[in-house]
Formats: C-alpha cells, sequence, structure tokens
C-alpha cells in the first residue's frame, strides 16, 4: 500500500510520459547528473522538434539548478528558437520558458535582460489568460 501510494503521488506530481517522467523526477529529486545523461539520450533519439524543444527546456532547467546559468540561457534559447518555427511569438506555451530565461538573468545579476524576458512572459499571459489568473500575479 505505501508503494502504490508514493507511485500515485508521484504520478501527481510529475507530469509527462516514459523516459521524459523518469527525467523530470531526477531533476525534482536533485540528480541533476543521471537526468543530463538521460536527455542527451533522448536527443540522440528523437527527431520530432516539439521532443527536441522540449528536452532542452529540462537542460536548462537543469542547468539553473546547477548554477551554469550561461548553459541554461542557451538551452533555454534553443527550446524558444524551435517551438518558434511553428508557434506564434505569443502562444502560451512560450511564456514559462521566457519566464525561466528571466529567472536565469536575474540569477546571474543581469536585471535588465531579466526584466526583458519577464515582460516578454508577462505580455503573452496578459493575452492568453483572463485578468484574474494567479499567473498574472506570479
Amino acid at each position: 500500500p505505501q508503494l502504490a501510494g508514493l507511485t500515485n503521488r508521484i504520478k501527481e506530481e510529475i507530469d509527462g510520459r516514459g523516459w521524459y517522467r523518469m527525467g523530470q523526477l531526477m531533476l525534482k529529486v536533485g540528480h541533476f547528473d543521471q537526468a543530463e545523461e538521460l536527455y542527451n539520450e533522448l536527443l540522440k533519439g528523437t527527431s520530432t522538434d516539439s521532443d527536441i524543444a522540449y528536452i532542452y527546456h529540462q537542460l536548462g532547467w537543469l542547468k539553473d539548478d546547477q548554477g551554469e546559468y550561461k548553459d541554461a540561457v542557451e538551452f533555454y534559447k534553443k527550446s524558444v528558437k524551435i517551438y518558434r518555427k511553428t508557434l506564434p511569438e505569443d502562444d502560451a506555451s512560450l511564456a514559462p520558458t521566457y519566464s525561466n530565461i528571466g529567472q536565469v538573468y536575474k540569477n546571474m545579476g543581469e536585471y535588465s535582460k531579466a526584466l526583458e524576458y519577464y515582460e516578454k512572459s508577462l505580455i503573452i499571459r496578459e493575452i492568453s489568460l483572463p485578468p484574474t489568473h494567479p499567473d498574472l500575479a506570479q
């Protein structure tokens, strides 16, 4: 029963499918090297732009958590570049990545760049969300 409860909790906490879910779990519990190894293997085996962009986003998250901010920005920007091939500039799914880029620049002490990306994220959220949505406050 305890294992079933743990498994259900992980399913609630971790989105995704298959190995992508495993990568997120590794990130959440701080196993960065294993997560990075997994994501690099997944990159070798995927050919869809959406999967590649997602993996770059996750690698950005990983590098940010490791304090490797320049690498984090590069991975996040690669993710945005791929998504922008098929999505408009103001697509709601881009807002979290722009916000994450802003967070990394904030961590680096580059506040004007952080503000630029936070503003991009906010503009998208203002367009795509109702005015009382809690994500706007964030």
